[in-house]
Formats: structure tokens, sequence, C-alpha cells
């Protein structure tokens, strides 16, 4: 099963992705230091630069379309603008794409505000493009992380599997005892809120390493990669790999 990748940040998704079992097609990405990551870690895919410059002129057919694109107008951390906002309205650029490519199957991620910012839109957009959805918000402590790391995943299914469940209901939802272990370890404090362990294992910290900057809001944006895999191999058992 081959995918095309936008906003691909520094390649959580499609990290996750290639573990499944899958193939990487291409990638779309702005950044330049995204870019130079992605260079050193997939020297071999074709890259380009702006979502708003590619389509089935200059990308290859793939079975499946993925990105999150950005949250910066959806997050409640931001303005509010949601998918009328000048960074999360590139959600328009990501549904062309995917009208032009036509592939098979899109998976989508963005944060969990999204189910109040914009989800209804989106689903519609996906619908009206000939579309079938199903999606869940996955923390990231379900897959091992020290921090919830909430985000939404969209699997949008098309043509003959437009009617095919790839996810039970409630099977995304379903926590293991991990997750309920550090929800307890979190203690309320009045000046600081919720106190958490030391999360240094993975990486998130700077200590005076070179672009350090560039490389922690890297992490910030990217998808963790044990979350992409285990779609991707929900995907490749519910559709039988690359063939319809």
């Amino acid at each position: 099963m081959k995918f095309g990748s936008l906003f691909t940040g520094i390649g959580g998704i499609d990290l996750g992705l290639e573990r499944a079992g899958m193939e990487c097609a291409w990638q779309v990405e702005i950044d330049p230091f995204c870019q130079k990551v992605l260079a050193k870690h997939w020297p071999e895919v074709a890259r380009y630069e702006d979502i708003r410059e590619v389509g089935s002129h200059n990308l290859g057919p793939v079975d499946l379309i993925c990105g999150g694109f950005p949250c910066q107008d959806i997050s409640y951390a931001g303005k509010g603008s949601g998918l009328s906002g000048e960074r999360s309205g590139l959600w328009r650029e990501m549904l062309r794409t995917i009208r032009m490519v036509r592939p098979r199957l899109a998976l989508v991620e963005n944060v969990a505000a999204l189910l109040r910012r914009g989800m209804g839109r989106v689903l519609g957009d996906m619908a009206e493009s000939g579309y079938d959805a199903e999606w869940d918000c996955l923390p990231a402590a379900a897959f091992g992380a020290r921090h919830f790391r909430e985000r939404v995943f969209i699997i949008a299914t098309s043509g003959v599997l437009a009617n095919t469940p790839i996810i039970n209901q409630g099977d995304m939802g379903r926590l293991p005892p991990s997750v309920e272990r550090w929800r307890r370890l979190g203690e309320p404090n009045s000046e600081t809120g919720w106190l958490w362990p030391n999360e240094s294992g993975v990486g998130r910290r700077a200590y005076g390493v070179p672009r350090g900057v560039d490389r922690l809001r890297c992490l910030g944006n990217a998808v963790v990669p044990q979350v992409a895999e285990w779609m991707g191999r929900r995907l490749i058992d519910s559709t039988g790999g690359g063939d319809d």
C-alpha cells in the first residue's frame, strides 16, 4: 500500500505508516528545517514544498493520502478562527488534493479541539467528495507516552470500501491500564495545576543543543509514530493491503 503525505512535518505519520508496512511515495512540507529532517530520513522520496502548488499534475497515484493540516486556528491556545483562519484554512488545500488524486483512503489528523471547531465541515467536505468517514480521539498515553496528547484521527474511505468499517465502535477509545496509571500519578496543585513525572526520555528538552528551538517546535507539532503505526496496521488489515 503506497501513501502520499501532506503537511508532513518531520514525518511522524510517515514513520508510523512505514512501520506498519506501507511505502511513502511523496511528501509535501513547506518548513525548511522539517525539509532537512525529511531529506535525511527519506532521501529517495519525491518531495514538494507548497501544498497550494501540488495536485494530480505532479503527485503520483497512491492508495492513501495522510496529513495533519495546521491546527493554530483550531487549537484552544489560538484565537479560535477555526477553518476560516489563515493556517487551519489550509484544510481546503488538503481537500482539493484528495479530490484531485482520488486515493481509496485518507487519514486526517488534528488537535482534539477540531471536534468543536470545524469537525462538521471536515466530515461534510469528505462526504461531498464521495468519502465515508470514521473518527475518534486517540491519546499518545495509550501507546506508552507519559502525556495525553489527545489527537483526532479521521479515516475516510471511498468506492468499494466506503461501507467497510475499519474501526470497531469504541475500539480507538479503549485505553490500557498504563493510561490510568499516569492519570493517578498526576497530583493536583493549586499553584502549578497537574504535576506529571519527568519525561526527559522522549527528547523534548533543548539543553543547548544546536537548533534546539526548531527541534522542540517540530516535536511539538509531530504525530507520535506509534499511534500512526497502529492506524496503519488497522487500515492494512481491514482493506487487504493494496488490493481492492
